[in-house]
Parts: structure tokens; C-alpha cells; sequence
């Protein structure tokens, strides 16, 4: 008996001991599947292991957009998350929410963590920071389009150079339809690559206040001359196939994966996914320049997603929360994620590691991404944009743009009601925050 009631003792103590040194648990919700999905549990498996005070959950719920309302419908049913990823165009979303976030300098700060604004990229930070220079969420996943090309396809077609201009891809889509291929090119998030990327690239405006960086008062202005007249071309080309509309984001990637399309315009975040899924010998470029519009690029802007921290969490969580957000930034594991994401270094050290490892002297064109990005000082054209509700917006802009590849629309006609669509959406968004 009196053997029984040591070993419970034992067990009772051993267990209390266990229970008082558990790790706090912090939800991490994110919109990153499949091969970038295991990174993300990779990274949040390595903090935990780095120290034992603190266990990241990640939990995947679904795309940029499901995991942005979700969130939003969960903090209203007090039921959030410490930290969500939420991709650039809810920016306006998210500042305007207010008693919803803990900005997240401010967040290092009250926590006693390091943080120097001058470390990170200034074309990242500058996104995602108030006009008084505080930075709101964490940034994590940024990346660019680029000009993905099939290096066997073009040399089969007779195409000599990469286009650097839009004249010379419709030159080599041609050609490339010409020797056997299905299509020229495709595209992937064509509103961001053609309408948002196309408009810095060439300076040109998408909105007034500066892209909504100056207030908001801001409304949308991209149905110009400029954006309707490249559209229009595109409409032209999907005649003979030299452009080929694929779906929606990412849908075209098996398009250029499985040698239908000899390019592919989209993020270069897909490195990972085509280094592990094409059978040829791929390369990436930047942009093509329209030189109806100008004479050289001025800037591209970053797509991809940050981390905000959300408010109402237990206070413990939140210290976690800070020493997770520096252990994300430091330039080994930055360096490591970029490497096999695709996504672009957030800091300037990450980007020497990757250097000095000869990751981008093995990986010719990898680094065109913070090339296009750090090209020339951004503009207010060039700087990102900044529209509430612009969630929705794109939406709009998908549907339009949709009804110019089908023929249903002009150029001119599917840009003017995506701006008074969007518009309405815009000033919506306004009155509420007012």
C-alpha cells in the first residue's frame, strides 16, 4: 500500500511539475499550402524547439481571402487568433479596424525585443507602415511578379533573347505557338501582375493620394489610356493564342509546368513549386516593358502577405507573440525561407546571406525579384496601394477582366466598370471608417 501511494505521489508531483512548465500556446493562422505549407510548420517547429516557453501553432485555413474573413468573423465572436497572415490589399482593411490589432512595433517594443526599421527592405517596410512611420504587422511572405520562361521551349521556337519588352513577347509568343506549343504565355493574379504591377512598372497611377498611402478620400483611376490599350493587345492575342487565360491566382501554374505555355507571368514565390514540378530548364526575367508608355521600368511592388498580431489574446501570449516575430526576421532563417519559398528577403542581411552562401550565383535569376523591387526610389505611383475594401475590389477586376478574354467586353468598357464598380466599394468603405 504504502509503495501504491508513493508511486502516486510521484505521479501527481511529476505531473504538476509537467503542468506548471507548459509551453503557452499561440495560434498562428495562415493561408500558405502545400510545399510553403510545410516550410511554415518547418519554421514554426524549429522556434519551438529553440526555447520552452512558447508553442506557435500554425494553422492553415484556406486562401489569402478565407483566412482574412475568417479571422475577421472569429475576432468579432472573440474567438481570434495572437497572429493571422493577411496578403497586402487587406492592408487598409486591417489599419482601419480599430481596437482589432496590436501594431507590431509597437508590440516589440512594449515586449523589450530588438527591432530596427532600417534592417528590413525599405520597399517591404514602407508598404505596411502608418504615414507617421510605425510599422502595423510583421513582414513575412513578399514577393514580385517576374517573366517564368521555358529556357528548351524558346530555344526550339528560334526565340534568341528573353523579351524585355511587350513587343518582343508577342514576337516570341508567336513564334512559340508557331512550333507546336499550345500557347505563348499565360498569366497568373492578373490583376496584380496587369493592372497593379503593369501601372507602378510604368509609373502610372492607380488611384488618386497616391495609391491611398495620402488618405481616405482616394479613388481608383487605372481605366486609362495606357492600361486599356495593353489590355486591348492581350484581348487580340488570345485570338491566335499567343496569350491564353488560365483561371484565377495561381490556376495557370500547370499550364507552364507541363510545357503548354512557353511563359508565365506571376509572384516569384512559385520557384519552389516549379522547380519540383517542370521537367525543363526554366529562367526568370523581369517584366517586359511597355515602351508605348515609357523608356525604362521605374519600380514593381510587392505582393505576398505579413503577420498581424490581434488584440483580446491573454496577455501571456503576447510576449511569445514578440520573440516569435524576431526569431522570423532573423537573417538565417529569413535567408532559409527565401531560399526555398521564392519569396523575396525581407531584410537586407538575410539577402547578404543568401549572397555569401552562393545561393544566387547556383540559382541564375533568383534574385531578379529584389532586382524589380529596388530598381529606383519608389514613386507615389510606384509605392503599393492602399484601398479599403479592396478585397472585393479585385474581385471586381477579376470579373472584368474575365469578360475582355471572352470577347463579351472591350478593354475600354470592362476598365471603366471595374472602376465605378470599384469605386462604390471604396467609398463604402470610406463612410464606415469615418
Amino acid at each position: 500500500m504504502k509503495t501504491i501511494l508513493k508511486l502516486s505521489l510521484a505521479t501527481t508531483l511529476t505531473s504538476m511539475a509537467l503542468s506548471a512548465t507548459a509551453k503557452t500556446e499561440i495560434q498562428w493562422w495562415h493561408a500558405m499550402g502545400g510545399k510553403n505549407g510545410e516550410l511554415v510548420q518547418q519554421m514554426a517547429d524549429n522556434f519551438n524547439k529553440s526555447q520552452e516557453n512558447f508553442k506557435i501553432n500554425p494553422v492553415f485555413k484556406g486562401t489569402y481571402s478565407e483566412t482574412m474573413t475568417t479571422a475577421i468573423a472569429a475576432f468579432r465572436a472573440k474567438q481570434q487568433p495572437a497572429i493571422v497572415q493577411v496578403f497586402e490589399v487587406g492592408t487598409a482593411t486591417m489599419m482601419y479596424a480599430k481596437g482589432a490589432i496590436y501594431p507590431v512595433e509597437k508590440l516589440m517594443k512594449d515586449h523589450k525585443q530588438a527591432f530596427d526599421r532600417k534592417a528590413f527592405v525599405p520597399a517591404v517596410i514602407s508598404y505596411y507602415s502608418t504615414p507617421e512611420g510605425q510599422l502595423l504587422s510583421m513582414p513575412f511572405n513578399s514577393s514580385t511578379p517576374v517573366l517564368w520562361y521555358n529556357k528548351d521551349a524558346l530555344k526550339k521556337a528560334g526565340v534568341d533573347k528573353v523579351p524585355t519588352t511587350w513587343k518582343e513577347m508577342g514576337e516570341a509568343a508567336k513564334k512559340l505557338v508557331d512550333s507546336g506549343m499550345k500557347c505563348g504565355f499565360s498569366v497568373g493574379f492578373q490583376s496584380w501582375v496587369l493592372i497593379e504591377n503593369y501601372s507602378a512598372w510604368h509609373n502610372l497611377p492607380i488611384g488618386t493620394l497616391e495609391n491611398g498611402f495620402g488618405g481616405l478620400g482616394t479613388k481608383l483611376v487605372f481605366n486609362n489610356e495606357h492600361v486599356e490599350k495593353r489590355l486591348g493587345i492581350l484581348q487580340d492575342w488570345t485570338k491566335d493564342k499567343r496569350f491564353v487565360y488560365g483561371g484565377r491566382d495561381g490556376a495557370s501554374l500547370p499550364m507552364f509546368t507541363n510545357g503548354e505555355c512557353g511563359m508565365w507571368l506571376n509572384s516569384s514565390a512559385y520557384y519552389g513549386s516549379i522547380k519540383s514540378q517542370a521537367k525543363f530548364d526554366f529562367g526568370q526575367a523581369m517584366m517586359p516593358l511597355d515602351t508605348l508608355v515609357a523608356d525604362k521600368p521605374q519600380n514593381s511592388i510587392i505582393g505576398g502577405a505579413t503577420l498581424w498580431v490581434l488584440q483580446g489574446r491573454p496577455q501571456a501570449e503576447y510576449q511569445g507573440v514578440a520573440e516569435f516575430m524576431s526569431y522570423l526576421s532573423a537573417p538565417e532563417v529569413q535567408a532559409k525561407w527565401a531560399e526555398q519559398s521564392g519569396y523575396v528577403p525581407i531584410t537586407t542581411k538575410a539577402s547578404d546571406v543568401m549572397t555569401v552562401q552562393g545561393f544566387y550565383a547556383d540559382n541564375p535569376g533568383t534574385d531578379t525579384a529584389v532586382k524589380e523591387l529596388s530598381l529606383n526610389p519608389p514613386t507615389p505611383n510606384s509605392r503599393g496601394l492602399r484601398f479599403g475594401n479592396y478585397v472585393q475590389i479585385r474581385q471586381i477586376i477579376n470579373e472584368e477582366m474575365e469578360s475582355i478574354w471572352s470577347g463579351n467586353k472591350t478593354a475600354k468598357q470592362a476598365m471603366d466598370s471595374a472602376v465605378e464598380r470599384g469605386n462604390t466599394l471604396l467609398r463604402r468603405f470610406q463612410d464606415s471608417v469615418q
